[in-house]
């Protein structure tokens, strides 16, 4: 095992903030920590080679586009318009006619806004506020009153405090068709992976299973490659996600001055709230745009017992109207649609096997609407992250889940966390200097699953990190 060198307080001074996971969430929660007034040093744990990117915004597909405006979506929550004034200032537009949407709106690719997140990142890595270790982390051990890391080629980092910003599972394709398509050539267990689609062929029919964002971005870049035969997506319900209200509307809809107690009014209000929207000749967008900016509020004030029941019966409605998609993405979708080259079936798969060199699929159809027979050349799977595997995807949450030091939260949506986002163990208890940033935490914070609601959570988990760290401090002037 190789030495450390980042013993805190020794070297360099000062007190040392480790976050594992170099994505928007890890990469903005460092930003925040760097920029605060002060000697913290950050030291971000990240394979990829440049932080704030991820898995969401590292991708070099050009139909790959940010699915809201950019104005909406900023590193700074007070500084709303900051991505869209990089976008000025680089004259990004100039790059790529397609941004632009009616009423000048900028949709831009998604690589955009991860070279932005980088841009605003970097001044703080040339000053060597933030290190970025390109190693991923295999193990935390408490030691006396810090934490040890240490990582996949061996070392150890020693901090003061961890902030837990992992990024989501990757996909668990269906068992059924993991046990008999794996190997197959045309089988994409996971289509996030670079390079996925380009074993499917231009005359290939293809069978997606998801219908969501993850579904949509792979039936335009199929298109966009110029993709030519039947597209066939099949979810549960067969509901896709939507587009974007056709012009800007405020917010409509108020879900928290009389406290919401269960899912079923919940549903109700916001059933209610859309229809008198309409009466003003606004959109269910602005309802749910409500309902999303109300979100920590709302979900704050239901027991866990309907939260539990919120997300197992009206979670994939919600997203499918609080996750949209790009104008550009939903126009190239709708023409497929209107052309019969894009079938959207609300059923599951009960059957799969070979039949004369295609994949034979039985579709049962939902509402007892039978069983239906197709032959496939390719299947894509693009069900979503896997996010009740989080804690068995990384090592090092495995070894704290064995050591009762981590648990997933009772809505088994993330990682359990105290409103502070701190770690909590199995028995409840804030486990001393871990921290758990961005979607792993929305079990606890509820909405935190774009932007800006993740953006506003890691500046929070820097502000509990760094009150944390200046709490003793002033406790010992104090005492002085």
């Amino acid at each position: 095992m190789r030495a450390t060198t980042e013993q805190a307080g020794e070297t360099h001074g000062g007190p040392v903030v480790a976050i594992i996971g170099g994505g928007f969430t890890g990469g903005t929660a460092a930003w925040n920590l760097a920029r605060r007034v002060g000697d913290i040093r950050v030291i971000v744990f990240e394979p990829r080679a440049v932080l704030g990117a991820g898995l969401a915004y590292d991708t070099a597909d050009p139909v790959h586009r940010i699915n809201v405006p950019a104005a909406r979506m900023s590193i700074d929550p007070d500084s709303p318009a900051d991505f869209a004034d990089w976008l000025a200032e680089t004259r990004y537009a100039d790059t790529d006619d397609a941004s632009r949407t009616t009423g000048d709106t900028l949709f831009p690719r998604r690589k955009a806004f991860g070279d932005y997140v980088a841009a605003r990142i970097e001044p703080f890595l040339s000053t060597g506020r933030i290190r970025h270790v390109r190693l991923r982390v295999t193990n935390l051990t408490r030691q006396d009153e810090a934490w040890i890391l240490t990582t996949e080629d061996g070392s150890t980092y020693r901090a003061d405090r961890v902030a837990l910003a992992t990024t989501h599972p990757a996909p668990t394709a269906p068992r059924l068709l993991a046990a008999m398509l794996e190997g197959h050539p045309r089988f994409v267990a996971d289509a996030t992976v670079p390079g996925a689609l380009d074993a499917i062929r231009p005359s290939d029919s293809v069978l997606v299973v998801g219908n969501g964002l993850t579904s949509a971005d792979v039936t335009a870049s199929l298109i966009h490659r110029g993709h030519r035969a039947k597209l066939t997506s099949v979810s549960r319900r067969g509901l896709r996600s939507r587009g974007h209200a056709q012009a800007p509307q405020d917010p409509h809809g108020d879900f928290v001055s009389r406290p919401i107690r269960s899912a079923r009014l919940l549903t109700r209000r916001i059933r209610e709230a859309i229809v008198q929207a309409d009466l003003f000749g606004v959109s269910w967008h602005a309802v749910i745009d409500a309902a999303r900016g109300q979100g920590r509020e709302i979900w704050s004030n239901l027991p866990i017992a309907e939260r539990i029941r919120l997300v197992r019966h009206l979670r994939p409605f919600w997203d499918v109207h609080r996750f949209r998609i790009a104008p550009q993405v939903e126009q190239a979708l709708d023409q497929a649609t209107e052309s019969d080259r894009l079938e959207t079936l609300a059923g599951s798969i009960a059957a799969v096997s070979y039949h004369g060199g295609r994949i034979r699929a039985a579709i049962k159809l939902a509402r007892s609407g039978g069983t239906i027979i197709r032959d496939f050349d390719a299947v894509v799977v693009t069900t979503g992250p896997a996010h009740n595997a989080i804690i068995d995807s990384q090592d090092y949450l495995a070894d704290l889940a064995a050591r009762g030091l981590a648990v997933m939260d009772p809505t088994r949506l993330g990682i359990w966390c105290d409103e502070h986002s701190r770690l909590l163990d199995h028995e409840g208890w804030p486990v001393p200097g871990l921290y758990v940033a961005g979607p792993l935490a929305r079990g606890t914070f509820g909405e935190l699953m774009g932007l800006p609601q993740v953006s506003e959570h890691a500046a929070l988990v820097a502000a509990e990190i760094v009150a944390s760290i200046e709490a003793p401090a002033k406790k010992s002037a104090g005492g002085a």
